[in-house]
């Protein structure tokens, strides 16, 4: 159990940086858009790639961050039943539902993903419209993503697992960090301790 414990961490760890850097691609899909509308405003001129690479970032970000969305538990849920089941009951729902759906789905979406993936990248297929985009990058987003989200449900599946055996505690609870507005507030409070002692 050690060393499936040590693969979920490896897991997390994995999502963890994605979902650090993922954010970034909306950042870059907005300020796209930005631009695009105020040309072709101003200049009453755009492009149909400035279209495409817009909906190439939103779709790797909504497909790459689907793992650590889920490592984050922020995955919509139906808790009508199971928030009236105890914690183990909880749990059990969990597994179940990684095992005989998460699981399966994300296989039969690599089983297909994969192979169209590479038919668009051997034949090098093009956007429809003019000025637009190779198609293949996106293509990768799908096997990239589902990778991620199949990877990051096998880790949650050993977590509860552990939590059951009285390994690990409780995965379901969130951890409370602080907001970006905490930390720095403390790193504030901080150098002025500092700077007080030093004075």
């Amino acid at each position: 159990m050690q060393a499936l414990l040590k693969f979920s961490k490896a897991v997390d760890w994995l999502n963890t940086l994605v979902g650090k850097y993922v954010i970034w691609l909306i950042l870059a899909s907005t300020v796209i858009s930005a631009v695009n509308a105020a040309v072709r405003k101003a200049f009453s001129m755009s492009s149909n790639a400035y279209l495409e690479v817009q909906w190439y970032l939103f779709a790797a970000a909504f497909l790459l961050a689907a793992g650590y969305t889920l490592l984050n538990g922020e995955h919509v849920k139906i808790d009508v039943i199971s928030s009236r089941l105890t914690k183990r009951g909880q749990i059990l729902v969990d597994i179940f539902g990684f095992l005989f759906f998460l699981t399966p789905v994300c296989i039969a979406i690599l089983w297909y993903g994969i192979p169209f993936f590479l038919q668009g990248y051997r034949s090098g297929e093009m956007s429809s419209n003019a000025g637009g985009l190779i198609r293949w990058p996106v293509y990768l987003m799908m096997p990239l993503g589902f990778s991620l989200l199949l990877l990051q449900g096998w880790s949650e599946l050993i977590k509860r697992i552990a939590f059951l055996k009285g390994l690990i505690e409780d995965p379901t609870v969130k951890k409370i960090e602080k907001t970006a507005e905490e930390e720095l507030a403390e790193s504030i409070r901080q150098l002025a301790e500092r700077e007080g002692k030093q004075v």
